[in-house]
């Protein structure tokens, strides 16, 4: 497992556990033990906006941080703080019916 990376870098197909509260650019608490699976981001340069898209639930949500140092620039670039990595071989395997 990687020790550090950014928001911008997880992996797609990857499940991330929430280890480190925090809120996004919405305002939208994400807590302790909530879990994702990664499926896409995007990136808007005029305001500085980093969307991940993740699925939670069986829903697709879009998560908003804010590349500023007045917004969510300390979770961005401390990502790993906020939420680890399973190693894909930890990940529940599909089961047959």
């Amino acid at each position: 497992m990687r020790s550090s990376y950014l928001a911008s870098e997880l992996i797609v197909g990857h499940e991330y556990r929430i280890v480190k509260e925090f809120r996004d650019f919405d305002g939208i608490e994400h807590r302790v033990d909530d879990r994702w699976i990664f499926r896409s981001k995007s990136f808007l340069p005029y305001d500085d906006g980093l969307s991940l898209f993740v699925e939670t639930d069986g829903e697709e949500r879009q998560i908003r941080l804010q590349w500023r140092l007045e917004s969510q620039l300390d979770i961005i670039e401390r990502f790993h703080e906020y939420a680890e990595e399973k190693h894909k071989s930890e990940q529940a395997a599909p089961r047959n019916r």
